[in-house]
């Protein structure tokens, strides 16, 4: 087992890729906590997960109840070995119709937590621990009306460089997993029932065709947390089937 008698806070937890991820991780060995903001949700989580599993109801974008949850995390599961930064929300923030108040909630929940959530974490990561962020595609993409949710993502992969150089001396590695269109709940706010149309054009876009689940992105997070990544850090493990680095792969742009 990757994880085996490791200690891992997986924030937002309680669904989507931070529950399948929570999933991986408990199968590979790991004591594992996970943090929700949805009370219902969690509890749900917990008791999908089962034994091994904590579950602790923290809001990322409240700094005391995070240092509260990390130090709860400390006392039943020990000193950490890793965290998975994977707490956030998507939204859209076209020009001429967004409000400051939607755009500022989006940079506080993607980069701000992140921010906190990690200096929450350090008195109770253990040297040589690994601290893994979950990012997105939009960073680089340039998709229009997503400015805030692009910009909060792109502010996260700039700081995985810095974190990594500031937590060097105690060898801590700080790397990024990111994924492409992935198959989680946080679509169901933004496309409804338009889901099956998404998921087509998104396979149409992506070189190996079709849409990441969230076992593809916890297979990555997986591997940045464990020890085979021990030579690893300040690094972004990109999940999107292509679309990034070889678009012109994608099934649109292929002549029959």
């Amino acid at each position: 087992m990757r994880l085996a008698n490791k200690s891992i806070v997986i924030t937002g937890g309680n669904s989507g890729i931070g529950l399948a991820t929570a999933r991986l991780f408990l199968s590979e060995g790991a004591k594992v906590g996970i943090t929700g903001r949805n009370e219902k949700t969690l509890r749900e989580a917990a008791e999908a997960l089962g034994a091994g599993v904590v579950a602790l109801r923290a809001d990322a974008t409240d700094l005391t109840a995070t240092e509260r949850a990390f130090a709860q995390f400390a006392e039943r599961l020990g000193e950490l070995d890793g965290v998975f930064v994977n707490a956030g929300i998507g939204g859209q923030t076209a020009l001429a119709k967004t409000t400051v108040a939607a755009f500022e909630e989006i940079v506080r929940s993607n980069f701000t937590a992140a921010f906190f959530t990690v200096q929450a974490a350090l008195p109770h990561l253990r040297d040589g621990a690994s601290i893994v962020f979950n990012g997105s595609v939009h960073a680089v993409l340039g998709m229009p009306g997503y400015s805030a949710y692009a910009g909060s993502k792109a502010a996260v992969r700039a700081m995985v460089r810095n974190l990594a150089s500031e937590l060097a001396p105690r060898r801590i590695r700080v790397n990024q997993v990111t994924p492409g269109g992935t198959k989680t709940p946080i679509w169901a706010g933004l496309v409804g029932d338009a889901m099956a149309a998404l998921e087509k054009r998104i396979a149409s876009i992506t070189p190996l065709g079709r849409m990441g689940e969230a076992d593809d992105i916890a297979k990555a997070a997986l591997f940045l947390v464990s020890d085979d990544a021990a030579h690893v850090t300040a690094t972004e493990l990109v999940v999107d089937g292509g679309a990034i680095n070889a678009p012109s792969g994608a099934p649109i742009f292929r002549v029959a």
